[in-house]
């Protein structure tokens, strides 16, 4: 007896229509036809199956939390990394965990089950560091949640603020984090990286640095991240996030840094919704994009993982934890709309973020674990191009969340009564009728 079976779905390699059977948290088979029963069946219909989506970049101990206690009138990161600075002595642990548990409801009903959240540790007391271990905690049994000790006002422009690094990192917190760009000085920064790396390598934990979010051709952190990487043997370790400076470099100096963060083996994860955002605001026209050099990277073998960063805080009004969401603003501002590449936007939010974060690989298989997101489209591609509804999410062997498709009744002369937009998908194969 199974727990589940999937009927008639598609996978995101473009396989199917398949039958995929679950028992207990693992996928048992998957088959053109499963002749058994189960506790449960589930009526894909033709539908894509895709594993859950990941979010390799976030500020939880901020999320939920706009207006408070103003606006950001500007709408630029610096009024957001001010108006911060004015939230932090207000916040206490107990509206952290409600905020942030708020915000895990919300991801789990978008089929989002691994974040990577970095945490301020700028200032003492580690509220949000307390706050967030309590939430990891609450939310091991459905979402994967890393945290991140973020000196936000940097590791040496911040008082204490290695001090208060470590205690977090010696309280449970999982990653190394750090702002190179934001310390005094160039040197300082470079300073920053190289201390930081080498606390990472001497616990055996992840780094992920915030690094050249910036419009500085100038501010080029990422290229000591590389070096560091490298001499340090960190490898898949380390991720390099925004990285945004890099739409500013001249060709010729990033034909050269590309090929030393692949040499690296280190990560990359833009935040495209941010990054459109925030980046380019002092231009006037012609007006940089301010995501950084996505194809290029992908070409040199860099795995690159496309993050949410914020959802409604003092950075950004907006958000949803919706990683299709994610996706398609990438497809758009790199852009990047060729079918191999689109198909590369969906995957930056699923498998790609997963190794980003140091996961397990999130692939659907026979004895992968049964973590599934059934999706009302028919591919990769129509998930992004619609921002597919999640019809069911589903993590070891049990359905978290469900949602009815999306459908509309219409009342036209001699036309369909109903209508489901996943029907819209291009089916290549068929000739118009004549």
């Amino acid at each position: 007896m199974l727990d589940i079976i999937i009927r008639q779905a598609h996978l995101p390699d473009g396989r199917g229509p398949l039958d995929i059977a679950i028992k207990g948290d693992r996928v048992a088979e998957i088959a053109t036809k499963i002749e058994a029963e189960a506790g449960e069946e589930i009526d894909a219909a033709g539908r894509l199956v895709s594993p859950p989506f990941t979010d390799p970049h976030f500020h939880m101990d901020a999320t939920l939390s706009l207006g408070s206690p103003r606006m950001n009138v500007s709408g630029t990161l610096l009024e957001g990394i001010a108006l911060w600075g004015e939230l932090k002595p207000l916040l206490t642990p107990e509206a952290v965990i409600d905020r942030a548990m708020r915000y895990c409801d919300l991801a789990v009903s978008q089929g989002l089950l691994a974040i990577r959240s970095h945490v301020d540790v700028s200032s003492a007391p580690l509220v949000g560091v307390e706050a967030l271990l309590e939430v990891r905690k609450q939310v091991a049994p459905y979402i994967d949640l890393q945290l991140v000790a973020f000196p936000q006002d940097g590791l040496y422009r911040a008082q204490n603020a290695e001090e208060n690094l470590i205690q977090a990192l010696d309280m449970g917190v999982d990653v190394v984090g750090g702002i190179p760009h934001f310390e005094r000085t160039m040197s300082e920064g470079a300073r920053s990286v190289r201390r930081l790396a080498e606390i990472a390598a001497d616990r055996g934990l992840m780094l992920d640095l915030h690094c050249d979010e910036s419009d500085d051709p100038m501010s080029r952190h990422v290229e000591t991240l590389a070096y560091e990487t490298t001499r340090l043997g960190l490898g898949g370790r380390v991720t390099a996030s925004h990285v945004t400076a890099m739409h500013s470099y001249d060709n010729y100096y990033a034909s050269k840094l590309i090929p030393l963060i692949a040499e690296s083996g280190m990560n990359v994860v833009p935040n495209p919704l941010i990054n459109i955002t925030l980046q380019g605001r002092s231009d006037t026209y012609p007006r940089r994009r301010g995501l950084t050099r996505v194809p290029e990277l992908r070409a040199a073998g860099v795995n690159v993982a496309f993050g949410q960063d914020c959802t409604m805080d003092p950075w950004y009004s907006l958000g949803s934890a919706d990683m299709l969401e994610v996706a398609h603003m990438g497809v758009h501002a790199v852009p990047m709309t060729s079918r191999e590449a689109m198909e590369g936007a969906f995957t930056s939010v699923t498998q790609n973020g997963a190794k980003a974060m140091g996961l397990p690989d999130p692939t659907i298989r026979k004895g992968g674990p049964a973590n599934l997101v059934v999706l009302q489209a028919r591919d990769p591609i129509e998930a992004v191009r619609m921002k597919a509804t999640r019809l069911a999410v589903i993590k070891n062997g049990k359905v978290l969340a469900r949602t009815e498709p999306r459908m509309a009744a219409l009342s036209l002369p001699g036309r369909p009564t109903t209508l489901d937009p996943a029907d819209y998908a291009p089916r290549p194969n068929t000739q118009e009728a004549k």
